[in-house]
């Protein structure tokens, strides 16, 4: 597999304050992207910072990671035929499709191609 970018996404309880507070820490500008609403993305180079309206799991879910790939549908497959734990596709329209693959902790590793 030849991962093309990772995101981190992080669950956040008022998007605009948190917006506001990534870029006072990092020093960030405008985000670089507003996919869909109740989400900011923010090209930092080497990763994309995903910030996601989702204040029932603030604080609480912790930090998500996608990788970005060619082909999600492909790489799903292949995960499934080892006889991993893979979810469905979800596929937002002109933007994204993405899955989950499950290790044994039960960590949750989203793979996602952009449609866009």
């Amino acid at each position: 597999m030849k991962v093309e970018a990772i995101t981190f996404g992080i669950p956040v309880r008022d998007l605009d304050s948190s917006i506001t507070w990534y870029q006072s820490a990092f020093d960030l500008g405008e985000p670089d992207h507003f996919p869909m609403e109740g989400l900011a993305e923010f090209n930092l180079g080497a990763f994309w910072l995903q910030l996601a309206l989702a204040p029932e799991l603030a604080g609480r879910a912790g930090i998500s990671v996608n990788i970005s790939v060619e082909n999600a549908a492909a790489e799903r497959y292949r995960f499934e035929e080892k006889g991993l734990v893979v979810s469905e596709i979800q596929r937002f329209e002109g933007v994204v499709e993405v899955f989950e693959l499950t290790d044994p902790d039960g960590n949750k590793i989203g793979f996602v191609t952009e449609l866009g």
